[in-house]
């Protein structure tokens, strides 16, 4: 009879990892537009965290917890993206011309809000899904 093997330790280490990945990618994500980083670093952060989830934790258990189909995810993502730049178009400016302004919000005090957002989003949801469509695709091969 095989024993499991007893992973507290690494299953309690990997959720504060994952929360550390997550924010920063959100943080990568979130700040894109006017410094390093952006949808594609933000996405492949977010998936690293997802793969650890996947390591610490057994396939079949994440996949009852996480179930998203990446095939439509990357569509998704892609349409937004794409869409981001024919609304430009559509007002008579290039193809991906970016815009953005200051907002005064109640708590949140002068925002920046930018085009560029809803393109990194965009292209965060390509990245993430395709990474790990790729990923868990090799991982559940059985030969």
């Amino acid at each position: 009879m095989m024993k499991k093997p007893n992973d507290v330790m690494l299953q309690t280490f990997a959720r504060l990892i994952i929360m550390i990945v997550l924010s920063f990618s959100i943080y990568l994500l979130l700040a894109g537009h006017n410094s390093p980083g952006g949808g594609f670093i933000g996405g492949l952060m977010t998936a690293t965290a997802i793969l650890i989830l996947y390591l610490s934790f057994d396939l079949k258990s994440i996949k009852k917890v996480i179930r998203f189909d990446y095939i439509k995810i990357i569509g998704i993502g892609l349409l937004l993206a794409s869409l981001t730049g024919v609304v430009s178009m559509v007002f008579g400016f290039p193809y991906l011309k970016q815009f953005f302004d200051y907002f005064t919000f109640p708590i949140l005090g002068e925002v920046e809000l930018t085009t560029a957002l809803p393109f990194d989003v965009g292209i965060y949801l390509v990245v993430l899904a395709s990474a790990l469509a790729i990923i868990l695709t090799i991982a559940e091969d059985d030969k």
